[in-house]
C-alpha cells in the first residue's frame, strides 16, 4: 500500500492495511447502504443530535429530535433558551442537564462567532462546549463529507476484534485506523464498522458463525482479541 507522506510503512502496518482493505471490501458489499442512524435536516441539527447521542441510543435521540426540531431549528432558537427549558425537552437522554447547558452555550457561540454556521474544522468543532472528538468527526464525516473516521464504541470494539487496531483509547485507535485505511474509504468504513458491530459483531454475543469476515478475524470463535474490546 502506498506509504503516508512519502515514508515507508512498517511491515506490520502494511499487513494490517492489506487486511483492512480486504475486510472493508467485504463489509461494503454486506452493508451497501450503511449510513448514520441519526435524523437531521442541517449540519447544526446533526451537531445537536450527535451531542445528545452520548450514552443514549440513536433511536431515543431520534424520538427526541423529531419533536425538538419542530420547535427549535437554528442556533438562534436554542441560544434564547434557558438550560432548564431545554432540559425538559431532552429529558429522555442521559446526562440531559449537562447536554442542555452545552447545547445552549454552543448555540450562542455559533450565533456570535460563526454567523450561525457550524465550523468545518476539527479544531474549531472541538472548541465548542460539549463537543468531543467523536462528535466533531461525526459532523465532519456526515454533514460535510470529510474523510473523518469517528471512533464510537462499535468502531472501537470491531476494529480491535478484527486486529486492525490496538490503541487503548478511541483517539489512539482512530490514529491507527487512519494509518491503514486510505482517505477515500474512511467515510464509508466508519458506517460499515458500526453496522457490523450492531448486527453481527455485538458486544456480548458476537455472531461469529454469521460473520462474513470471520476468516480474517483473529478473535473468531471466542478467541481473545488482540486487545481489549
Amino acid at each position: 500500500m502506498p506509504a503516508l507522506h512519502g515514508t515507508t510503512q512498517p511491515q506490520e502496518e502494511q499487513d494490517r492495511a492489506a487486511r483492512a482493505s480486504e475486510i472493508l471490501a467485504i463489509l461494503s458489499k454486506t452493508y451497501p447502504d450503511a449510513g448514520t442512524a441519526l435524523c437531521f435536516g442541517t449540519p447544526f441539527q446533526l451537531l445537536v443530535a450527535a451531542m445528545l447521542s452520548a450514552q443514549t441510543t440513536d433511536r431515543q435521540v431520534n424520538k427526541i429530535t423529531e419533536r425538538l426540531f419542530k420547535r427549535y431549528r437554528e442556533p438562534r432558537d436554542f441560544a434564547r433558551l434557558k438550560p432548564e427549558e431545554l432540559a425538559r425537552e431532552i429529558k429522555g437522554c442521559g446526562l440531559y442537564k449537562n447536554k442542555s447547558r452545552n447545547i445552549i452555550a454552543t448555540s450562542r457561540i455559533l450565533v456570535e462567532k460563526y454567523n450561525s454556521q457550524v465550523p468545518q474544522s476539527l479544531e474549531e468543532l472541538e472548541g465548542l462546549p460539549g463537543v468531543g472528538r467523536k462528535t466533531a468527526n461525526v459532523v465532519l464525516n456526515v454533514a460535510f463529507g470529510r474523510p473523518a473516521l469517528p471512533v464510537d464504541t462499535h468502531v472501537f470494539r470491531v476494529s480491535h476484534r478484527l486486529g486492525l487496531a490496538r490503541g487503548k483509547t478511541p483517539q489512539k485507535t482512530e490514529e491507527e485506523l487512519l494509518a491503514i485505511i486510505p482517505e477515500h474509504a474512511r467515510r464509508a468504513a466508519h458506517h460499515q464498522l458500526i453496522a457490523h458491530g450492531r448486527t453481527v459483531c455485538t458486544a456480548r454475543r458476537p455472531r461469529c458463525n454469521a460473520c462474513p469476515v470471520a476468516h480474517l478475524c483473529p478473535s473468531r470463535d471466542g478467541r481473545e482479541p488482540l486487545t481489549s474490546a
